[in-house]
């Protein structure tokens, strides 16, 4: 998961005054321009007399850039500092990577109940990171106490902004019957939606499903080609079904899933329309 969310260059409702509203507006979508180009140091310069002044988005890049050494030297503490300022004003990236922050220890010291409270308060504004991450401190309850209800509307509403780790884990909330009544036709609806975006254990679940006829028709060739994809791209869980899935099918059947594992992921046999890669946008 990508705990940092960079830059965003549209500001939050409460981040310009109104008087300079334009004049910052304009400045705003220069550095993250410049940012997107690789010019770090230019989108600094413009940021960070922005960020003196309040404006809170301006705040969270400058304390994004801290965080990941981008155009200064990493500096763990001053991050913290700049997006405890930008949290403060509401700014909902600025929270969510504050509590990544807090999460992990890192220029403030580890606490997992303000990081969920973080997460929170940005999942309330609808961030999806943020929606995405508090689901998954309430499923597992290593962090947080454990709601299986409330992680599951929360990755309802990540997975709703297109986020495949949160459509993955829908699924396995279904699969494990947390909260709800176990459905495997929903378990691998979410599963699909997640591995034709490129979610590599929604991709090994969706071949075994697949394996085993549970939520979708039985078919060996799509069950190796999605565990061998998943497997490619780092998935624990594809292995365990693999040799089962190549005991099942001739050498002209196995050719094809291979063929398939290896093809561009947009040519994946599949029901969902692949996502428009967009950047994110905070308004």
């Amino acid at each position: 998961m990508r705990w940092l969310e960079r830059f965003g260059h549209r500001r939050a409702k409460t981040d310009l005054a109104p008087a300079h509203a334009p004049d910052t507006a304009a400045q705003m979508v220069e550095a993250f321009d410049a940012a997107r180009n690789g010019d770090y140091a230019r989108a600094l310069a413009i940021w960070a007399p922005l960020a003196q002044t309040g404006v809170a988005r301006a705040q969270n890049n400058v304390g994004a850039c801290f965080a990941e050494g981008l155009g200064v030297a990493r500096d763990a503490g001053l991050a913290a500092r700049w997006l405890t300022l930008a949290a403060q004003a509401g700014d909902p990236v600025g929270q969510r990577n504050l509590a990544a922050l807090c999460f992990k220890g890192e220029g403030v010291e580890q606490d997992y109940a303000r990081a969920a409270e973080l997460y929170r308060a940005a999942a309330q504004q609808g961030d999806g990171p943020a929606q995405d991450m508090l689901s998954w401190m309430l499923l597992e309850g290593e962090c947080i106490p454990a709601d299986a209800i409330e992680a599951r509307r929360w990755a309802l509403a990540a997975a709703e902004q297109g986020i495949a780790a949160a459509m993955t884990r829908v699924g396995m909330i279904y699969h494990n019957a947390l909260g709800v009544e176990r459905d495997p036709g929903v378990a691998a609806m979410w599963w699909e939606r997640a591995a034709v975006r490129g979610d590599a254990d929604a991709q090994a679940m969706l071949g075994a499903a697949c394996l085993l006829g549970a939520g979708v028709a039985q078919d060996g060739i799509a069950a190796l080609a999605w565990l061998l994809r998943a497997k490619t791209s780092g998935s624990a869980l594809a292995e365990p079904f693999i040799a089962s899935a190549r005991a099942s099918l001739p050498v002209e059947a196995t050719a094809e899933a291979e063929r398939r594992a290896a093809a561009p992921l947009a040519d994946a046999p599949t029901t969902e329309a692949p996502p428009r890669a967009m950047p994110e946008r905070v308004s």
